[in-house]
Formats: C-alpha cells, structure tokens, sequence
C-alpha cells in the first residue's frame, strides 16, 4: 500500500484487538491485489438504542488506480452488528467483492453475453 492504513474510532473506544483484526483484514486484500493506493476504515458505534446494545457501522475507503470504493452501510436493522467483529467481517467481505469485480474488470476476465438466437429458444 503506498499510502499507511489510517483507522479510527468514533463513539468507540479504541481497541488493540479491533485494531489488530483491521489490519489483518487489510493485508488479505494487500495479497488479493497488490496495487492498491490507500485503505481508510471507520468504526463508530451507534448509541441511540435504549432496548438493544450499541450496533457498530464500518465505513472502508479503498483507492486502487482508477476506481475508489467506499462500503459504508447502515446495519440498524441487523443484531448481528452488535458485535464490532461481525459488523468488520460484513463491511470487510463487501469491499473484497467489489476489489474481486475491479480486478476482473481490469484483466478483461468480465463475461460477455452472446446475443440470443431466435433458433435459440426452444
């Protein structure tokens, strides 16, 4: 990665632990595609439930050449999120499909559907 990997904590305390598993996270994408520029990862936790635990949101800013993407999802409506490490294994799967598209992209791996015959259709 040409630029650090900058995290940071909003309405959360930091954590090592939570640190640690970002950056572990980061470098299997680091292995999936070596080009990418720079990778920002947000962890805030949402304290306005008074009948459930605080949920936590991930935002991921990833730059790889020609294309920048942001997952940054609201998961109000899944428990699940809850838990700091399951709402990073969702935010973290969903950039990993989008850098998996912008690399097949890249390579020119895209599928090419043919157009459908009229004998085709039987």
């Amino acid at each position: 990665m040409q630029v650090p990997l900058e995290i940071a904590f909003r309405g959360v305390e930091h954590s090592d632990a939570v640190e640690a598993k970002i950056r572990e996270k980061t470098a299997k994408l680091e292995q999936f595609c070596d080009n990418i520029i720079s990778c920002k990862v947000a962890v805030e936790a949402d304290h306005h439930h008074q009948h459930q635990g605080n949920l936590y949101h991930v935002r991921i800013d990833l730059s790889v050449p020609n294309k920048h993407i942001v997952v940054s999802r609201d998961h109000h409506d899944k428990q699940a999120h809850e838990d700091v490490y399951v709402a990073l294994r969702d935010a973290f799967d969903a950039v990993k499909r989008q850098l998996e598209e912008h690399v097949r992209i890249q390579r020119g791996e895209v599928k090419k559907h043919q157009a459908a015959q009229a004998g085709d259709l039987q």
